[in-house]
């Protein structure tokens, strides 16, 4: 069942975010909005080739949103106390929150929900496959590189989108919590026994260049998405910036690296 095309006026845009990291960083570095950038939701869904990229877009992060809220309560399983179990849990708890803001936006805006998410499984599943975790430690890793790679990417394209649909992305990847938790937790095992850093570098590695790759399939297979990133519709980029984009994308998880006491 296809939900009813709302009005513009219905679709209410989410709240801004009172305060959040990503929220900041992408005040501080971007320069004034213009185009797309500057308008809201009504008047930039006018096209229908942009509403149906935000659809898309919308719909891969709802969907990465309820994985990584499952893939929280299976590593929950595998915590060695039972504080570390609920604090996993309460992460995960945040993720699906996350997910249901998506989910009721995509509705609010006139789209199905699983209809708009169906489109990116095979793909996220598949990474998430490719990179299930053996341990604790390597699932902690994982949430804290490999997410916030995708995070990282998403934040870039944030900064094209309309005002309403940019703070609610912006919002849905703020840290829940899971990045002090896991540096905590990997810098004492590390200390503890420093054999084990050179394990953990070599899976964030690996990590690094799924993360990749799975972002790179995700664009390629939707041409609304596709068309929005590389100029066709909004304020996209062109190919020096793509560049530049994943420079920075790579400079942030070299900070990670760093962080969790790893090499990059």
């Amino acid at each position: 069942m296809r939900f009813m095309e709302t009005s513009d006026t219905a679709a209410k845009p989410p709240e801004r975010p009172e305060s959040t990291a990503a929220a900041e960083a992408a005040e501080e570095n971007a320069a004034a909005p213009t185009g797309v950038a500057a308008q809201d939701w009504k008047t930039a869904s006018a096209d229908p080739q942009y509403r149906a990229a935000v659809v898309d877009l919308l719909g891969a992060l709802a969907y990465g949103e309820l994985a990584a809220f499952e893939r929280l309560a299976e590593d929950a399983k595998l915590a060695p106390t039972l504080a570390d179990k609920a604090e996993l849990a309460k992460m995960a708890s945040a993720e699906f929150h996350h997910f249901e803001q998506l989910r009721d936006r995509l509705a609010a805006v006139g789209a199905e929900p699983t209809e708009a998410m169906d489109p990116f499984v095979e793909a996220l599943d598949g990474f998430h496959k490719q990179t299930a975790p053996s341990d604790w430690l390597e699932g902690l890793v994982k949430a804290y590189v490999g997410d916030s790679i995708a995070s990282d990417f998403y934040r870039e394209v944030a900064a094209r989108l309309d005002v309403d649909t940019r703070w609610l992305v912006l919002g849905v990847l703020d840290d829940t919590g899971h990045a002090s938790f896991a540096v905590e937790k990997v810098r004492a095992a590390i200390e503890a026994e420093p054999r084990v850093g050179g394990r953990l570098a070599l899976w964030a590695r690996r990590l690094m260049g799924e993360a990749l790759s799975q972002s790179q399939r995700v664009v390629a297979d939707r041409d609304a998405l596709s068309t929005m990133l590389v100029g066709g519709v909004a304020d996209g980029f062109d190919l020096a910036e793509v560049g530049r984009m994943f420079s920075r994308i790579t400079e942030a998880h070299t900070k990670r690296m760093a962080a969790l006491g790893l090499a990059a």
